[in-house]
């Protein structure tokens, strides 16, 4: 019998990163195969849910590429999560949102790293910040303020951008009690104590009542490692550093080989219905 077909009705969520995962970091060039796959696997009934570390516009972008109208989305390394809906206002609604207190970080920022970027998010516009960035390295729009200015109001994510960023700040930040994301030796990601993409795809998993053993993630960076944790199954992309490699379940192809839809394709053939597995495995026995 051919023991590579699993006969298996379930319904799966599959989690996906976006930077580096289905895309070029700060663009929305997806590949027609790999846009082709998701939508294949939500045609046979599975949920994909975009989990990243872009803020919630930047995503809203690659789900409108990928027509993933219905779909959830889990944003700002799991601060916000969405849905996707054409017929809500702006197209989706925010089912959660984890804010933090900037003061304390901009305070920190400004004593140990004074000369640091400093970007606040607002949900689902863009972001203030203390000076410009550059297109692609944050989402949705953006407007140059005041310090007074960026700690008015809290928010799910604060970016602190400077040369050994990691090395002044990382754990004088910790120790405020909030989460730091690394995404590289100068840049890091501030966002509310104890979340992760992990702890809101676990919300959104409940809110689909999907089964514990019935997830999946795909993803590349460092900040994917508590997802890949969490998932029961989970690759890491081929260019993915050492560290997601070792800590998910398999490995796929890079970015540049289609890592992602490879992935989704090879789902798709475990998750043929028992009927279908029957009479593939009845004529090769």
């Amino acid at each position: 019998m051919n023991t590579r077909t699993r006969a298996t009705t379930e319904r799966l969520l599959i989690a996906m990163d976006i930077d580096g995962t289905l895309c070029p970091s700060g663009t929305t060039d997806i590949p027609d195969i790999t846009n082709d796959a998701i939508a294949d696997v939500r045609a046979a009934g599975h949920h994909v849910v975009l989990a990243t570390g872009r803020s919630l516009s930047g995503a809203l972008l690659v789900a409108a590429v990928l027509g993933l109208d219905g779909t959830w989305i889990v944003a700002s390394n799991g601060a916000v999560t969405a849905q996707v809906d054409a017929r809500w206002p702006g197209g989706y609604r925010i089912e959660s949102a984890r804010t933090l207190d900037v003061e304390p970080v901009l305070s920190l920022a400004r004593r140990l790293c004074p000369g640091a970027r400093v970007a606040v998010e607002e949900i689902g516009w863009g972001y203030q910040t203390s000076a410009p960035f550059e297109p692609g390295e944050v989402n949705g729009r953006q407007m140059v303020v005041s310090d007074e200015e960026l700690i008015l109001e809290p928010a799910p994510r604060v970016v602190l951008s400077a040369p050994n960023a990691a090395t002044l700040l990382a754990s004088p930040l910790r120790a405020l009690g909030v989460t730091v994301n690394q995404a590289s030796p100068s840049w890091l990601d501030i966002t509310p104590h104890g979340l992760s993409k992990a702890t809101a795809l676990d919300e959104v998993r409940r809110h689909l009542d999907v089964a514990p053993e019935s997830t999946v993630f795909v993803g590349d960076g460092a900040n994917d490692a508590e997802a890949m944790t969490w998932a029961t199954r989970s690759w890491a992309m081929g260019h993915a550093p050492a560290l997601v490699r070792d800590i998910a379940e398999d490995v796929t192809g890079t970015l540049a080989e289609h890592g992602a839809a490879t992935v989704l394709r090879a789902l798709l053939a475990d998750g043929v219905s028992s009927e279908v597995a029957q009479t593939v495995t009845g004529a090769v026995s």
